[in-house]
């Protein structure tokens, strides 16, 4: 199979030839644009999401030895999570390649972060169907970078923080408002407040509710840690 000039580029920014190129191809197909001859990419993000947990749980396992499974959880959840497939996506410009069908080329399929997500996985699983486990945990390992050993800070989940600390004060639980949303149905922007009893609150803007909710949430804590 002749790959095109942007294909090739794409190869050279994974790092991985491809033996049976058809099998990018198949992980860049969304379902938006298959059909009886060309396969999407679902399966294929099915069994990524399973390489690319094993291959993290075992870099977490390796990176801190005396880590309890308590502590390992909420760094690997953070690892594998949508959000960070389609930080790791961007940083290859997966986007730019993806084949896609007119209405989500329209509404910004290309920039959307559970799409990116998506074919980052079904990107993995194509690796490792192409060339085994050992050549998809080279790729993966070398994508995810540095974000091993600095994932504990990025694991801890600012709302449940956020409600720890305001318990150990006795005060009641955030409550997390909706302040406005914006933008089209397809790309909305959300606002939330995150705001305490006394009225003492912060806002953050995100493109979903929980991703507004936890920087709303990360914000409020900072502001408490400074005052005490």
């Amino acid at each position: 199979m002749k790959l095109s000039r942007d294909i090739l580029a794409f190869q050279a920014r994974l790092g991985h030839e491809f033996s049976s190129p058809e099998l990018l191809i198949r992980a860049l197909t969304h379902p938006s644009v298959s059909s009886p001859n060309r396969q999407d990419n679902q399966r294929l993000e099915f069994l990524g999401d399973r390489v690319l947990g094993l291959v993290m749980a075992t870099a977490l396992l390796e990176h801190d030895k005396d880590a309890t499974e308590g502590q390992l959880a909420p760094r690997f959840n953070a690892l594998v999570r949508k959000e960070t497939c389609a930080d790791v996506a961007r940083q290859i410009d997966l986007g730019a390649v993806l084949k896609l069908g007119r209405s989500e080329m329209l509404s910004g399929g290309r920039r959307k972060q559970a799409l990116l997500g998506d074919a980052m996985e079904a990107v993995i699983a194509a690796v490792y169907r192409d060339a085994g486990f050992e050549a998809a945990q080279s790729v993966i390992l070398r994508l995810w970078g540095k974000r091993v050993g600095t994932v504990e800070e990025d694991a801890r989940d600012p709302k449940t923080a956020l409600q720890e600390f305001v318990q150990a004060r006795r005060q009641p639980p955030p409550a997390y408002v909706l302040v406005a949303r914006k933008g089209p149905d397809h790309e909305p922007i959300f606002t939330i407040a995150a705001r305490l009893e006394d009225g003492t609150e912060e806002q953050a803007t995100a493109g979903s509710k929980r991703l507004a909710e936890q920087a709303a949430a990360k914000a409020l804590l900072a502001k408490l840690e400074q005052q005490t």
